[in-house]
């Protein structure tokens, strides 16, 4: 499972809170966490001042509690938790696949169960609308024409998953 991992594990990058224009970027790498902080500024004290670029191992940012506090108040609570549980080797192997091996994980899913990965992160919810998971699904479904593909690739393989294959559909009910 390590092989998953690249070099980098995270990064993330934006403006600081309000009044602030500051610009700051977390890069979480396999050994080391990186801030890095432009200072946005009309003042002519900070005109042309070059960026602070601060590298810390894991163990040393799980110590520094004023380097969290900042990545707190830029990023929220939510990257804070997420930054220490990399640093801790906490990693969510699962967010790592490739797209096409979880595509091909999903289509051992029923339809409500991947309903319900959509709403774990962004990356599932966009692999759950993806015109590659409603393709597979069709292609799966007994009935399957050639004539169903053609169709399917000019409206689209959700539409026609609906329209001809799920129980909600147009076809006539007896």
């Amino acid at each position: 499972m390590a092989s998953l991992l690249g070099e980098e594990l995270f990064q993330i990058s934006g403006q600081g809170p309000p009044p602030q224009k500051d610009f700051f970027q977390l890069v979480i790498t396999k050994n080391e966490v990186i801030w890095r902080e432009w200072k946005i500024s009309l003042q002519l004290d900070c005109r042309g001042a070059p960026p602070k670029d601060m590298s810390t191992p894991h163990q040393d940012f799980l110590q520094h509690k004023m380097l969290q506090h900042q990545l707190g108040a830029v990023f929220g609570r939510r990257i804070l938790e997420y930054t220490k549980s990399l640093c801790q080797g906490k990693f969510d192997y699962l967010e790592r696949l490739p797209d096409d091996m979880m595509l091909h994980i999903m289509s051992y899913l029923q339809l409500k169960d991947t309903a319900h990965l959509a709403q774990v992160s962004h990356r599932f919810r966009k692999l759950c609308n993806s015109e590659k998971f409603w393709e597979q699904t069709v292609r799966n479904c007994a009935g399957f024409t050639s004539d169903i593909e053609i169709i399917a690739n000019v409206m689209g393989w959700r539409e026609i998953f609906f329209k001809f294959f799920h129980p909600s559909g147009s076809k006539e009910q007896k």
